[in-house]
């Protein structure tokens, strides 16, 4: 009964370790995930993506998160491979000050941190406060699974069970960095494996060496995460985060042989063992940093020649292709997903669409613009096929709830087909108008219009989220996104009229294309936020009318 009381004690301790870790890396990015992409792509330099990967790591707490990120802007062809595999080598050492941090006896802050974020999440109805209070109270429950980690594992410190293992990775060092590894990897979270680590060796339940291999085995399995999740991506998108695996792996495994076959682990012991573990885990990825960091660009060539991008025929585009399938008419639950998987391909097509017109907005590029035109009739065709399947449905077969599915499927075809008219019509009628007037934006203006690109960009990801999972908490944070993004439109013609009231030529000469801009992004974005509407309204979660109603009417009087 004792090992099942302490086994449990320890799956709830890590569990509540996992969710805090999640809680603060989902609060943030919901506060400034539409600028990650910015904060990526923006550097030249190795060192400069070196620097962006440490902050965005601090920002997320999570290696892995920023990694997948730069995976993503790699196979998208906004990030070279020499500046992805830096972020990641920053974002790696940014992991490790986030452990020096949370490693601080800092038990007296919880019940500030929850009082304060408890209040932000409750009483609170502005959405960054919000987040910011969800971030607070995940750091708080870090705090606490680490205290609850500690008092579950002291009372077995003196045990002969635990001695007896512990002893055992000790003098097995390659055992002990495999654990590690698996340890890590199926955590996904190495912040949350090396505090445990560090936990353990506090308390005197592990010895300094066995935390040293663990260790040493947990920035190996960290770094295989990334490699397992982006297994499906497109070449240029799984090179990053190999490349960080072969470096990382082979830096690791030089270092626990030269750790414990040429020097003493003790040598590192400046200070107390838990300290000395996390200086010991900040030196090597700090080193790694350093010894990589120059390789980028010659481990690139030897990626391409690893992962070769493979050669595209003219007939191998699958996302042209309608997905309906008309042999599953007669059974509404099929038909019904053969529609979510259609319209989300029509949904992918929309995107992209929209994904070059930012920088066409900067080059003007003519045959950039003819490729996104041609691109419409794809979507237009798709909402042909759709029409035609939603025509052949026996509906007279179908619940009334079944037949409002549809219903609202079909409005939402109807939607992404405007939005991708608006795409090819008016973004490109003001991208080419601004290239034919060589119209310069104000500094301040085109950096909110690009501000309300990304968090454009931002929301067609939700919503194939949403369409896919009908969950009601996504459907609620994409309208949410939606108010935030009109609010954001707002401010930013309110502050455009400021400049125009201070006389500013530039702001004069590009007011049009603007405000123009502004209502477009506002206008796209309600197309594509439509997906949640439905599922507000089957869960009692949308008014019919924001109009106030009174007890009686005039009129009835």
């Amino acid at each position: 009964m004792a090992i099942l009381t302490f086994l449990l004690h320890l799956a709830g301790a890590i569990m509540l370790l996992l969710f805090a870790v999640k809680m603060v890396r989902s609060g943030i990015e919901r506060s400034f995930g539409a600028s990650f992409q910015r904060w990526l792509t923006e550097n030249n330099s190795l060192i400069g993506s070196g620097a962006t990967g440490v902050m965005l790591s601090l920002i997320l707490q999570s290696s892995a998160a920023v990694t997948l990120l730069a995976a993503g802007f790699a196979a998208a062809g906004y990030l070279a491979f020499p500046a992805g595999l830096a972020v990641v080598l920053g974002a790696d050492l940014g992991s490790a000050l986030i452990i020096q941090v949370l490693s601080f006896r800092l038990e007296w802050l919880v019940p500030l941190l929850l009082t304060v974020g408890g209040f932000l999440v409750v009483k609170v109805d502005g959405r960054q406060l919000r987040q910011v209070g969800r971030v607070l109270m995940g750091v708080a429950f870090i705090l606490i699974s680490l205290q609850f980690l500690r008092q579950t594992m002291e009372p077995i410190a003196d045990s002969s069970f635990l001695p007896a293992v512990a002893e055992y990775l000790a003098h097995d060092f390659i055992t002990a960095f495999l654990v590690g590894a698996a340890l890590a990897f199926v955590m996904h979270s190495s912040v949350a494996a090396i505090l445990m680590c560090a936990t353990l060796v506090h308390i005197g339940a592990l010895p300094f060496a066995a935390g040293l291999s663990l260790v040493l085995g947990a920035n190996l399995g960290s770094a295989g995460i990334p490699v397992y999740l982006t297994r499906g991506m497109a070449a240029e998108g799984r090179r990053v985060p190999l490349a960080n695996l072969i470096l990382r792996g082979a830096w690791a495994l030089g270092a626990l042989l030269v750790i414990n076959l040429a020097l003493d682990p003790a040598l590192l012991l400046i200070v107390s063992p838990e300290q000395s573990l996390i200086y010991s885990h900040i030196g090597f990825n700090f080193s790694l940093l350093i010894v990589a960091l120059p390789l980028c660009r010659p481990v690139g060539r030897f990626m391409v020649a690893l992962l070769p991008v493979r050669a595209q025929v003219a007939y191998d585009r699958p996302d042209e292709v309608s997905v309906l399938d008309h042999g599953v008419l007669e059974s509404p639950q099929m038909a019904i997903a053969s529609l979510k998987r259609e319209l989300l391909r029509m949904m992918g097509l929309v995107e992209r669409m929209f994904e070059p017109v930012q920088r066409l907005y900067e080059s003007g590029d003519k045959a950039g613009m003819r490729a996104i035109r041609a691109q419409d009739a794809a979507v237009n065709a798709a909402l042909l096929q759709i029409r035609r399947y939603i025509a052949a449905i026996p509906i007279d077969t179908y619940t009334k709830d079944e037949v409002k599915t549809v219903r609202s499927l079909m409005d939402y075809a109807i939607r992404l087909e405007a939005a991708g008219d608006l795409v090819s019509g008016q973004f490109l009628d003001i991208a080419a108008e601004k290239r034919d007037q060589q119209t310069t934006l104000s500094p301040e203006g085109w950096s909110e219009l690009v501000h309300m690109f990304e968090a454009v960009r931002a929301n067609f990801r939700l919503a194939g989220n949403v369409l896919i999972s009908d969950d009601l908490e996504s459907a609620r944070a994409l309208v949410t996104e939606k108010t935030e993004i009109k609010q954001t439109e707002r401010r930013s013609r309110k502050h455009h009229l400021q400049r125009l009231s201070a006389g500013r030529k530039d702001s004069f000469d590009s007011s049009n294309i603007h405000l123009e801009t502004l209502r477009a992004l506002r206008d796209l974005n309600g197309h594509v936020a439509a997906v949640a509407y439905p599922i507000l309204y089957r869960n009692g979660q949308l008014l019919e009318t924001r109009l106030i109603r009174t007890v009686q009417t005039e009129a009835e009087g």
